[in-house]
């Protein structure tokens, strides 16, 4: 009799061991190793030139995340098999698979609600058009551009710095500006006076002297000017949106690990 029950304990034990390698799922659990986040972060320094920032790790690492969550739904749709270009591939599949509910035809309304609210994506800048004198900030940059405006200003002639983007931009924008100059030195067209020079102001070089021609007014253009771009966007958007809530529905689905203690 003891013998008999042994034999269904042994047996009862062996299915249950079967039953848990058989529903044993790994599938939600995702293991990001120090060494693909230190390549991936090495591959962005290379494209950029510079190490990535906090925010910018964070992103990197989400990004993998992401496309890891995308690899294996697609996996589990049978599209192929392991590989990291494959990976990238199966994901962008995925992707495209998701987004294929969007309408091809958004309605006027649907593109005027959109356009009001990111009408700032479709604002002209102003535009200006200067000449400026510059001075190295390696070779006393602000006491010789103070001196070369009173120079200018008592109509002496003056010597300055070759500047490696020119000396004269015509209808640049204040967000060109911004870029090549530097957001405080941009900050000085704002309510600038036309036709008087004007410094010295810095910059992330040095110090310079302008003198304004011309000013054009940013605007923001008729919706019908801009409406193959609106929709353009428009579809771009709910795409994205499609791909983030697809994501959200099943991320907390899947347990990431990732050593707290790695040192980048």
């Amino acid at each position: 009799m003891k013998y008999k029950i042994s034999i269904f304990f042994i047996i009862g034990l062996i299915l249950y061991l079967i039953d848990i390698g058989l529903n044993y799922n790994d599938e939600k659990e995702i293991f990001i190793s120090d060494q693909e986040i230190i390549s991936l972060v090495s591959a962005w320094k290379s494209q950029v030139g510079r190490n990535p920032n906090d925010d910018e790790i964070t992103r990197i690492i989400n990004n993998l995340v992401e496309e890891e969550i995308l690899y294996r739904e697609a996996l589990k749709l049978g599209l192929d098999r392991e590989d990291r270009i494959i990976k990238r591939r199966l994901a962008q599949k995925i992707s495209f698979l998701k987004q294929e509910s969007i309408p091809n035809a958004p309605s006027n309304d649907d593109l005027i609600e959109y356009f009001k609210k990111n009408s700032d994506k479709y604002f002209i800048d102003s535009t200006y058009t200067f000449r400026h004198y510059f001075f190295s900030s390696e070779n006393n940059s602000k006491e010789r551009s103070a001196k070369a405006y009173t120079d200018l200003l008592n109509e002496v002639s003056i010597n300055s710095d070759p500047f490696f983007l020119g000396k004269n931009f015509v209808d640049a924008t204040i967000r060109k500006i911004e870029n090549e100059f530097g957001k405080d030195f941009s900050l000085n067209f704002l309510n600038v006076e036309l036709n008087k020079w004007i410094g010295p102001l810095e910059s992330a070089f040095g110090h310079h002297i302008i003198y304004v021609t011309n000013q054009r007014e940013g605007y923001l253009p008729d919706i019908t000017d801009v409406i193959k771009q609106v929709e353009v966007d428009f579809l771009q958007s709910k795409r994205d949106e499609a791909i983030e809530n697809y994501l959200n529905e099943i991320r907390s689905e899947y347990k990431i690990y990732i050593n707290p203690d790695l040192q980048i």
